[in-house]
């Protein structure tokens, strides 16, 4: 039975792939891929069809070959960007655990340092309260009165006034009103609330330190939960967050409002209240390509797409969504476009995630050197070389058609994983070998001094890039350019480059006829360490041969190699093979 559904299961997709509109057809390029003949091909669905009729037990009829899924919709489309060697990875699931809860940073920014003075405008008086009264005119009051337990403040010669309960305003009027009841002429009246009395609210739950903390009633929930070390990062509500008084709920604060608006509740605190964070609500993964990648939590089971999308500040040029998750009826997973996820239900322990995957039908390529108009050019994602440069007006008399090339990122990164790869395989092949005598010790010393300096200057080398489209006399390639290509058009150039271990390095006029011995003897020659085997000829499209088999031309370079300072023939023939390396990617002779 289980290769009866493997089999089938391997029909439909072979089926759904033949079907890709847009597409070469998957069975001819498989067979042409193959290098099959017309006989063979034919063998070969023969031999499949009996396979296949063998395995379901000769009933190939009730074998239903057609897709079960329109493969590029936008349920069933690609997820991910390719990976590093160009093929479709599949994207982990993000572990909800390991991610850090929205507004895990809240309590860095140092809520507890500042206690609140409590004289803000909707403050309630309560006794322990102090307040400064002045009056002058037809009778004079100068003093700080305390509001008794009763809730009064007692004013001589007035009595006592209520006023527990009252804001700074209520506060004025009603004293104000009290004086001149006694006194209704020629009375002025100032009052002001001058220190409120400090309360202690309990604090618990899910924070990192539960206990008891001073501050006043105006502070914010915040002061105190920050005392409380803040709140527990994996297993603590950001949501749910209760202020009981006496056994009863008389403020419900949700921190993401907080967060997202800047609107908290603000409400006064008494002697003895209790703050506590509840146990972390249900939650979803929100990952990809946004600017806050975290583990949100819900208020109730599920929120909007559109929710999730404010929640998480999307990055710009974000185009598609994965929804994954658990339903009744099974694991799902569903691939949409930003405009329709909106509109989508997200439940509790779903994962979402944001990418940037619409490939871009336009690369941008950049001309250098020789030649009229702009210098970047938006182009066809299939566009290539040969094409390119015949839109490219350039002065005929003054460039150098056959030293067109190409920098190209690439090219940089493949020539220095190929350097790396080769300084590591020196260092594996000549550092750690034992020694046999005290002669044989002090010798591998050296070598392993002369490795180090050499792996430590070649490893800082930066390869061009340069990418070589010349073809001799046969023209230049026609390769097909990518995003970020710069086209290099020279002006001609009359002088010829000399460097490295030559006397005087040194460019000079170039002269027909003269070979690279001329040149370097004109420049003085070799230097001591000089590799008179190892000289290298540099043209400006990015080839780089031996002299020998060099034909010199105006612009090119003229490379000496030094030696390899070393006895050792096998190392020193490992050296110069690098050192052979460099000079191909940078145009460089590596100074030992």
């Amino acid at each position: 039975m289980i290769n009866r559904d493997t089999s089938t299961l391997s029909a439909l997709l072979v089926t759904g792939l033949l079907l890709l509109p847009g597409s070469a057809n998957a069975q001819s390029f498989l067979q042409s891929s193959m290098g099959l003949s017309e006989q063979e091909q034919s063998q070969s669905r023969q031999s499949q069809s009996a396979s296949a009729q063998a395995q379901s037990g000769g009933q190939s009829s009730n074998v239903d070959a057609s897709p079960r899924a329109n493969w590029q919709s936008a349920n069933y489309g690609p997820v991910v960007k390719p990976n590093n060697y160009g093929m479709e990875a599949k994207p982990p699931k993000a572990e909800m655990d390991k991610l850090e809860p929205f507004g895990a940073n809240l309590f860095e920014g140092g809520f507890r340092g500042t206690m609140a003075d409590g004289l803000n405008a909707s403050y309630k008086i309560k006794p322990g309260d102090q307040v400064t009264l002045r009056a002058w005119g037809a009778v004079e009051l100068d003093q700080t009165i305390p509001v008794d337990a009763q809730g009064n403040v007692y004013i001589p010669s007035i009595g006592p006034v209520q006023v527990q309960g009252m804001n700074s305003q209520q506060l004025d009027a009603t004293v104000r009103s009290a004086i001149q009841n006694v006194y209704p002429q020629d009375v002025q009246v100032y009052t002001n609330l001058q220190g409120v009395q400090p309360v202690g609210v309990f604090v618990t739950g899910y924070v990192e330190s539960p206990g008891r903390y001073a501050g006043t009633p105006s502070d914010s929930v915040l002061y105190f939960l920050d005392q409380a070390g803040g709140i527990d990062k994996d297993l603590g509500s950001y949501r749910q967050i209760r202020v009981e008084r006496d056994g009863r709920t008389v403020a419900s604060v949700d921190l993401y409002d907080f967060l997202l608006d800047g609107d908290i509740q603000r409400p006064q605190f008494k002697d003895g209240d209790t703050i506590v964070v509840e146990e972390r609500g249900p939650a979803i993964a929100v990952t990809g390509d946004v600017k806050r990648e975290y583990r949100y939590e819900l208020q109730g089971s599920q929120l909007s797409g559109a929710d999730v999308q404010r929640l998480a500040r999307l990055n710009s040029g974000v185009s598609h969504v994965l929804l994954r998750g658990d339903r009744s009826d099974g694991p799902m997973a569903e691939y949409f476009p930003l405009d329709e996820f909106a509109s989508q239900t997200v439940q509790s322990g779903d994962e979402v995630l944001f990418s940037s995957d619409q490939r871009a039908e336009t690369i941008v390529v950049e001309v250098e050197g020789s030649f009229y108009g702009p210098s970047r050019y938006a182009l066809p994602r299939n566009a290539r070389l040969g094409e390119f440069l015949d839109a490219i007006g350039v002065p005929k008399e003054m460039t150098s058609v056959q030293d067109i090339s190409i920098l190209r990122e690439s090219v940089a990164k493949q020539q220095e994983e190929a350097l790396d790869k080769s300084l590591q395989r020196l260092q594996t092949t000549y550092l750690g070998y034992p020694a046999r005598t005290a002669e044989e010790g002090k010798i591998q010393v050296q070598q392993a001094e002369l490795i180090e300096r050499f792996v430590q200057k070649a490893s800082k080398v930066e390869p061009t890039g340069q990418l070589v489209v010349a073809r001799g006399n046969s023209g230049i390639a026609d390769v097909r350019l990518q995003d970020g290509d710069v086209v290099k058009i020279p002006e001609t150039n009359d002088a010829v480059l000399l460097s490295g271990e030559v006397t005087m390095p040194q460019a000079v006029v170039y002269t027909p006829g003269m070979s690279v011995e001329d040149y370097i003897e004109q420049a003085g020659g070799f230097t001591p360490r000089a590799n008179d085997d190892g000289i290298l000829v540099a043209h400006r499209n990015g080839a780089v041969i031996p002299a020998d088999d060099a034909k010199l031309r105006a612009g090119d370079e003229i490379i000496v190699l030094p030696r390899a300072p070393t006895s050792n023939l096998e190392l020193a023939k490992s050296i110069t093979q690098i050192l052979y390396q460099v000079a191909v990617a940078t145009k460089v002779a590596l100074d030992l």
